[in-house]
């Protein structure tokens, strides 16, 4: 259960391997785009354009409910939010920008069913918040709050000015090709440490992974749980 909670809240999570094509997918939201994705060009129709019509969480359940949250859904919207800026695509279409629109903008409090039903809005019907997910003038980066139950990892704000190198102890060169590895596997442009390319010298494992594992940790928003799963020791200039 903590495993699917933050694979669906694009939480640190192991991931899920989708066995026709072996690609590792670390959030539903691009499994459920790809799946649409394959659908289409499997019947011929390999340039249309996809747009996610709505996409959101409630925020609160009634007595018979069991999931919603605030801080689940603020961690969906916020970290949906960010995957989108991060401009990184899919795993089937990477560097794809995906047109997105979260449901919804306010509370339909006049409708009828559950509870969660009517709890959907990032307003109240007086235009007051239900959350910050990051849309805010006054918005910082939005943080990843842990999901009510169970726990699981959270992040912090992100501060400015920070690097991924990595750690100078107790990282063998084998965990920093693995990183490398990784990293160039999730859309990652890896060229410029290729034979030939602006950042090939020093042809070192080190050195090597110094550009793509901060590269990867910069487009994905500087989170802390990416430093950890770096073996990256951060910086500040």
């Amino acid at each position: 259960m903590p495993e699917t909670l933050a694979f669906c809240l694009f939480q640190p999570n192991s991931g899920q391997v989708d066995s026709r094509n072996n690609i590792k997918y670390m959030n539903m939201f691009d499994v459920q785009v790809d799946a649409v994705h394959s659908a289409l060009n499997a019947i011929g129709y390999k340039d249309i354009e996809i747009v996610v019509a709505q996409t959101g969480r409630p925020y609160q359940n009634g007595p018979n409910e069991v999931g919603p949250s605030l801080d689940n859904a603020k961690a969906y919207v916020g970290n949906l939010i960010n995957h989108l800026r991060s401009n990184l695509g899919t795993p089937l279409m990477p560097g794809k920008t995906i047109d997105t629109y979260i449901y919804e903008l306010y509370d339909e409090d006049q409708k009828s069913g559950p509870s969660s039903e009517q709890s959907f809005g990032l307003f109240r019907g007086d235009g007051s918040p239900n959350y910050d997910a990051g849309l805010f003038k006054s918005s910082q980066n939005p943080m990843t709050p842990s999901p009510t139950t169970p726990a699981s990892p959270t992040t912090t704000p992100k501060p400015a000015g920070l690097l991924c190198v990595p750690k100078p102890a107790g990282v063998s060169e084998a965990q920093l090709q693995e990183n490398i590895k990784f990293a160039c596997s999730r859309e990652i442009d890896c060229s410029p440490i290729q034979q030939g390319g602006a950042c090939f010298e020093p042809n070192t494992v080190e050195s090597h992974a110094t550009y793509v594992m901060n590269l990867y940790y910069q487009i994905n928003g500087r989170n802390p749980w990416l430093r950890l799963l770096s073996h990256c020791n951060s910086h500040y200039y």
